[in-house]
């Protein structure tokens, strides 16, 4: 495991002990796309507004925690500042809020439709003919949505080569609804389709800084929970749960095994 994602997920795990809240298997998943992207993306913490930067949508939503302290390690804000996550007035909502965080480019967690929102980004950037690119990370589960075709669908009738979709496949939804060949999915909707590990960072700064001639889907075959054995083998209990002082200890020892 790359040791800045090893960091960035013992953060999400003290901070999800002091808060109380947190999807941490989730987060897990995502760690490396989300590390990986933001090594590659033009963007400045210090102007969070620039026009030239490239966006990125957190589709699912749910996985706040990872993407702020991602965010934290590329210099937006002190991982101290996330502490308080969760909490009454506080900035760091358990889902990311565009109008208080400066470097959040759209308010999700209602699933299925920040893949819509950055592909009308995408499409904006195309008409006033800046170079900038769109990245969004959609989740297998979400992608039961049929605004996720739907946006998919607009986003290749309009040919947008600026258009990134991240999708964790980290199959969550083994035990309801599993697409099991998403690569399938994409390819007969009309996306460029690249499959990577997506715990491999060298590998996913690879794709993202690659160019493009359409839409490009990217599928990050993940582990739901890696890092931590407990969270890999029970990830439906650990779905929405917190750790106690107990739990954080073995947690940390696991990721640092």
């Amino acid at each position: 495991m790359d040791t800045t994602c090893q960091r960035i997920r013992a953060q999400i795990l003290d901070i999800s002990y002091s808060s109380g809240h947190g999807h941490i298997p989730t987060c897990f998943s995502v760690v490396e796309c989300l590390y990986a992207l933001y090594q590659v993306m033009r963007h400045d913490p210090k102007h969070p507004d620039w026009a030239e930067r490239d966006r990125f949508v957190l589709s699912k939503g749910h996985a706040a925690l990872g993407y702020y302290a991602v965010m934290a390690e590329h210099g937006y804000f002190d991982i101290a500042e996330v502490a308080g996550f969760g909490s009454y007035n506080s900035r760091f909502g358990c889902h990311a809020d565009r109008t208080k965080l400066p470097g959040v480019e759209a308010s999700t967690g209602s699933l299925g439709h920040g893949i819509g929102i950055a592909t009308g980004m995408a499409l904006g950037e195309r008409i006033a003919g800046r170079p900038n690119r769109v990245f969004t990370l959609i989740g297998d589960g979400e992608s039961n949505e049929g605004t996720v075709w739907e946006a998919v669908q607009v986003a290749v009738n309009t040919g947008l080569d600026n258009l990134t979709i991240i999708y964790d496949h980290n199959k969550s939804q083994s035990r309801c609804l599993p697409i099991a060949n998403p690569g399938e999915r994409f390819r007969a909707f009309g996306c460029e389709v690249v499959e990577v590990d997506g715990h491999d960072v060298a590998a996913l700064k690879a794709v993202f800084a690659a160019p493009q001639t359409g839409v490009r889907a990217v599928i990050a075959d993940t582990v739901k929970g890696f890092g931590c054995k407990t969270l890999v083998d029970n990830t439906h209990e650990w779905h929405r749960k917190s750790p106690d002082a107990e739990q954080l200890a073995r947690l940390r020892e696991e990721l640092h095994a």
